[in-house]
């Protein structure tokens, strides 16, 4: 085993213990390691993906960081080919959800959900994505 050290919002590491305590954990670090495994095991099956897909991005941030509806935005036209709807709802007072439905490569898609997780005041995202359903139709 390595050791490593890190910094958490103090909220956020009390909200990960409780967690951890509702689920029987015994030790902080094996809640982590769990996590850090769920995270890898997620981001290697959104790259194992290949072809036409259909996906659904959820992505929340914070709107009072400076910028950041002008650049998720600029985001979404830049891949406008591959989104065919969105949807904005307000969290809070100062957090948004925003609900993106794409079609089309996998690539492209998890390029867009890339870029919308490497923006400043992006808290949150998640790309859940299913086949075109042109198999349901071939079976037809």
């Amino acid at each position: 085993m390595m050791r490593i050290s890190m910094s958490l919002p103090k909220k956020l590491l009390e909200e990960f213990d409780e967690i951890l305590r509702n689920r029987g954990y015994q030790s902080r670090s094996k809640g982590i390691r769990d996590a850090i495994k769920d995270y890898i095991v997620r981001y290697q099956w959104m790259h194992e993906m290949e072809g036409e897909r259909i996906g659904v991005i959820a992505v929340i941030y914070n709107k009072e960081y400076k910028g950041i509806v002008e650049e998720i935005s600029d985001v979404q036209h830049e891949y406008r080919k591959y989104i065919n709807a969105s949807m904005h709802v307000h969290l809070t007072d100062k957090h948004c959800l925003e609900v993106l439905v794409t079609k089309g490569d996998v690539a492209k898609i998890r390029e867009l959900t890339e870029k919308l997780m490497r923006l400043k005041g992006v808290e949150h995202v998640r790309l859940t994505s299913t086949s075109t359903g042109k198999e349901i139709d071939e079976e037809v």
